[in-house]
């Protein structure tokens, strides 16, 4: 067994009930996040226009990725569906919002989403290693298959 199978193998062996609530309330919050981006998708264009120096036509691409991520990723984290793939679409984002959104000159601010958004990719993170555990929908049609 490689060590991505030995993770993968102790992950679904040791995963409190618990932990899916947490899942399912991250996926909840990112299809929100999801909603947000797609309401304020000018104030997004703009402020990724300022932090990176790409053309309009690929801020227009990362930003319906944006949307199209988290909206995917959310539905798949609360029905705990392919939560590894995911968390992997996910994480390029969250990534992305700590080093160039969040660390500016104004990130000391009260209310600062840099908390957040490290929350979230530490979740992401987790839950691409442990998987989508006894409350997911993965489980359950793998029990009606036998």
């Amino acid at each position: 067994m490689n060590l991505l199978q030995r993770v993968g193998y102790w992950g679904d062996h040791h995963h409190p009930k618990w932990v899916d609530l947490l899942r399912m309330a991250l996926g909840i919050f990112l299809i929100f996040k999801g909603v947000e981006f797609l309401r304020s998708s000018g104030v997004l264009l703009d402020l990724m226009n300022r932090k990176m120096s790409f053309g309009g036509f690929t801020l227009v691409l990362l930003s319906h990725y944006i949307v199209a991520a988290h909206f995917l990723g959310g539905i798949l984290l609360t029905l705990g569906l392919l939560t590894r793939f995911a968390c992997l679409i996910q994480i390029p984002i969250l990534l992305g919002a700590i080093f160039f959104i969040n660390l500016s000159p104004t990130m000391m601010q009260p209310f600062s989403e840099l908390l957040v958004s490290i929350i979230v990719l530490l979740l992401l993170i987790y839950f691409l290693i442990i998987g989508n555990g006894p409350w997911s929908f993965d489980v359950f049609t793998e029990q009606e298959a036998k």
